[in-house]
C-alpha cells in the first residue's frame, strides 16, 4: 500500500507521473497548436485511433459497406493521442472535447461534425437505416444498451484498465474497486445474453457494435492482459457472443483500422479504401 495521500487545500497540476497516458491529460480544454486536418476523397472523414471507442465507428462503417451501402465509404485519418494530435486546432474544431473519434460528414451543403462514439453510431444508423430497429420497443431496448455502454465503459477503461495495467504504481484499493465493478458489468452482460443471441435481442445492432470492442476484446484476452485475472472464461454467454461477433468479416476489418501496433495483419494506421484493409489482412494468410 502507498502512503496515504493528503489533498491540498487547492489542487495544482502534478508533474508527469510516468504513466503511459500522462501527457494526454491536462486540466484545460482547447487547442495547443495550429494544425489543419487532412481531407480525403470520401464524404465521410473519420479522425480517430484504434482504441475501443475508435473501433466502434470503423466496425460500424465496415458493416455498412458489407451491406452494400457505398455512401458509407470513408477515409480514416490517425489521431495519435500520445503525440497530442487531439489538441490541434483542426481536431478541436470538430470535437471541442479533444477525444477520439470524431467524424466530419461532408456529404451535404455544409460539413457536419459528429463527436462522441455512441452518437456517431446513432448518427450513422439513422443516416443509412441499418443496425437500429424502427419498432419503438426494439429501438428503445437497443438504445438502453448503447447508453449502458457509454456509462459503463469508463469504469472498465479509465478505472480497471488504468489502475490494473497502465498506472505506474499498483494501488490495491483502486484495483479491487474497479475489478469488482468490471466483474459486475460482465455479469450483467452474461445474464442478458443467456437467452438472447445479441445484446438487445434477436438482431445484431449498434448495441453489439458499441459493446464488443470493450467487453468482447476483454474476455477474448485482447485487453489489459487481464482475462485470467478477471476469470473471463466463467462468463460463458459473453464468451459465446464475443467469439461470434469477432468472426464477422466487417468486425475483423474494422478493428484493425487506425491501429499502429500489433502482429502482422492486425494494424492499419490509416484507411483510404477497402484495398488498404485487404492488403493488411492478406499478411495473416
Amino acid at each position: 500500500m502507498t502512503r496515504e495521500y493528503q489533498p491540498p487545500t487547492v489542487w495544482t497540476e502534478p508533474a508527469d507521473d510516468g504513466s503511459t497516458f500522462a501527457k494526454t491529460n491536462r486540466p484545460i480544454s482547447g487547442a495547443t497548436h495550429k494544425q489543419d486536418l487532412p481531407q480525403g476523397a470520401h464524404p465521410l472523414q473519420l479522425h480517430s485511433m484504434g482504441t475501443p471507442n475508435g473501433q466502434k465507428v470503423t466496425i460500424m462503417l465496415e458493416e455498412l459497406l458489407a451491406l452494400g451501402v457505398t455512401e458509407a465509404e470513408y477515409d480514416a485519418h490517425l489521431i495519435s493521442i500520445g503525440d497530442g494530435d487531439q489538441f490541434s486546432s483542426g481536431f478541436v474544431s470538430i470535437n471541442p472535447n479533444s477525444k477520439i473519434p470524431a467524424l466530419l460528414d461532408c456529404s451535404g451543403d455544409k460539413p457536419l461534425r459528429v463527436f462522441e462514439s455512441g452518437n456517431i453510431l446513432l448518427y450513422l444508423a439513422e443516416k443509412f437505416g441499418h443496425f437500429l430497429p424502427t419498432n419503438i420497443a426494439e429501438r428503445t431496448e437497443t438504445l438502453n444498451w448503447l447508453f449502458w455502454l457509454q456509462g459503463s465503459a469508463p469504469y472498465l477503461g479509465g478505472g480497471f484498465g488504468h489502475f490494473y495495467h497502465y498506472a505506474p504504481h499498483k494501488i490495491e484499493y483502486a484495483i479491487n474497486r474497479f475489478t469488482m465493478e468490471t466483474k459486475r458489468q460482465l455479469d450483467v452482460l452474461d445474464k442478458q445474453l443467456a437467452d438472447k443471441p445479441f445484446i438487445a435481442g434477436n438482431e445484431y445492432s449498434i448495441a453489439d457494435i458499441a459493446i464488443w470492442p470493450w467487453y468482447g476484446n476483454l474476455v477474448l484476452g485482447r485487453a489489459y492482459d487481464a482475462a485470467e485475472f478477471i476469470d473471463a472464461a466463467s462468463y460463458t454467454h459473453v464468451q459465446r457472443w464475443a467469439k461470434e461477433i469477432a468472426a464477422r468479416p466487417a468486425v475483423q476489418r474494422g478493428r484493425i483500422v487506425n491501429r499502429t501496433n500489433g502482429e502482422p495483419g492486425e494494424a492499419l494506421a490509416e484507411r483510404y479504401s477497402a484495398a488498404d484493409i485487404d492488403a493488411v489482412l492478406a499478411l495473416k494468410e
